[in-house]
């Protein structure tokens, strides 16, 4: 098992009193039960009123916004190795330029993007990574992978790989995007090469990379166990009381993630409702001056991530505005700030850990 670390520097406790201001969808349900004594509140029974007996409070924000998932332990991020489907040879695979025969069973894979770095991390092959392409960012790969991960060599950078580094680590298979493929022909003379792209949706594209490592029936039973998971967390959480709009700031715009992103997708699987604004694709908002904008992004609670430092910069300016602190979700003190690399990524552990934050954030609320 990789050697990982855990974060512990975020605070929470567990609280039954001091109810939210007000919440729009759940504002029925917490009129009814704040007049309740801690005590019997604390006692209820269970879906709902587990949900709210364990509001979380968070002492760490930027911008007035909770941050989610400081506390994250990655050392499970990883499972045990799964099981091949094939043990000797070769197999056939096809994928977004053509058909490879790549071995059954590889042992050495370089990996050319996060969504196929954070496949092989779901089937448990990470150990047998020997290169990677590195992503901009205080690591080299994203951090809920773990550390262990962060150590693999890099190739280059995500979408500009070096084949002479890739060659260099004699791989028996490489995995990238479709996005790749201009280096298609390069990359399959060093070893085959396997590209997968994300039309079809993150399930499809981590389905794919399942086939290239020769783990298709790990990559079934990692799927089943995920939706089951999803499904778990949306029971526990009350998913479907609460509408939560999804934020991406980058440095010049707010991206609204609809249902057709990573982070929308997940949410659906976990019962978790939408504004009404945000049920179908994503879109860009320039900014929050008129009242139309201010609600297209309004919802019970907001989920922001930064799109690198200058998104970062980009959402703190906005934060610090009276149009923001118009909104609903602000004044009661629902907004988060999560992870880019996570709700913005793509694949099973990715969704794993959405489904964690979710657990900790959807009945939370902010304090100072």
């Amino acid at each position: 098992m990789p050697v990982r670390e855990s974060a512990s520097t975020r605070i929470t406790f567990a609280s039954t009193t001091a109810p939210p201001r007000r919440l729009r969808t759940w504002g029925a349900v917490l009129a009814a039960t704040a007049v309740l004594p801690a005590g019997l509140l604390a006692g209820c029974g269970k879906g709902t009123d587990d949900a709210m007996s364990s509001i979380v409070r968070t002492t760490t924000n930027i911008a007035g916004a909770g941050v989610v998932g400081l506390e994250r332990d990655t050392r499970t991020a990883c499972p045990l190795p799964s099981a091949p489907d094939a043990t000797s040879g070769t197999i056939t695979v096809t994928h977004a330029a053509g058909t490879s025969e790549v071995p059954a069973d590889p042992k050495r894979v370089v990996v050319l993007s996060t969504a196929a770095l954070d496949a092989v991390c779901a089937l448990g092959l990470w150990e047998r990574v020997v290169g990677a392409a590195t992503v901009s960012g205080p690591t080299a790969q994203p951090s809920y992978l773990g550390t262990g991960i962060s150590e693999v060599p890099g190739v280059g950078m995500v979408g500009s790989p070096d084949p002479a580094k890739v060659a260099e680590l004699k791989p028996d298979l490489i995995l990238g995007a479709a996005s790749d493929r201009g280096m298609y022909d390069a990359l399959k003379g060093i070893a085959p090469t396997v590209l997968t792209g994300s039309d079809n949706g993150w399930q499809a594209e981590f389905t794919g990379y399942g086939a290239a490592l020769d783990r298709k029936t790990a990559a079934v039973k990692a799927l089943e166990d995920y939706r089951t998971a999803a499904r778990d967390t949306g029971n526990a959480v009350a998913a479907s009381l609460s509408q939560a709009s999804v934020l991406r700031f980058d440095p010049k715009a707010i991206q609204v993630q609809g249902n057709n992103s990573f982070a929308g997708l997940v949410l659906a699987d976990a019962g978790v409702q939408r504004p009404q604004s945000q049920r179908g694709d994503s879109f860009d908002v320039a900014g929050l001056d008129a009242e139309a904008d201010r609600n297209k992004i309004e919802g019970d609670i907001i989920y922001l991530m930064f799109d690198g430092k200058d998104g970062q910069k980009n959402a703190e300016s906005l934060m610090h505005g009276d149009d923001w602190k118009s909104l609903s979700a602000v004044s009661d003190r629902r907004e988060f700030v999560v992870e880019d690399s996570i709700w913005h990524g793509s694949g099973v552990t990715a969704a794993r850990a959405l489904l964690d934050d979710l657990r900790k954030s959807l009945n939370a609320y902010v304090t100072d």
